[in-house]
């Protein structure tokens, strides 16, 4: 069972009600990319650029990560969550 099936079960809702909300807000992230006009290969080198930047000085969770476009007020935020494993130590 997933962490999400978990949840949902713990607090009281049902699957559907869980996948209806996934295709939900799924939905709403394929508008906003329709709206702000940021092609699938757009959104993936954007994902790969932000990878490479901060691998330099992270390790992360690369196949966690994820990199979505959020409506705000009257614009569009770029939301990244990344899962940081450590911090990588620099020698001074």
């Amino acid at each position: 069972m997933g962490v999400i099936e978990a949840l949902g079960r713990f607090f009281g809702k049902d699957n559907s009600t869980l996948s209806k909300n996934v295709a939900k807000e799924r939905l709403r992230l394929v508008l906003i990319n329709d709206r702000v006009d940021i092609s699938d290969s757009m959104m993936h080198s954007l994902r790969n650029d932000i990878i490479e930047v901060i691998c330099k000085y992270m390790e992360i969770d690369e196949k966690a990560l994820e990199v979505t476009l959020s409506k705000e007020d009257d614009g569009v935020a770029l939301v990244a969550n990344i899962p940081i494993i450590k911090v990588k130590r620099q020698n001074a």
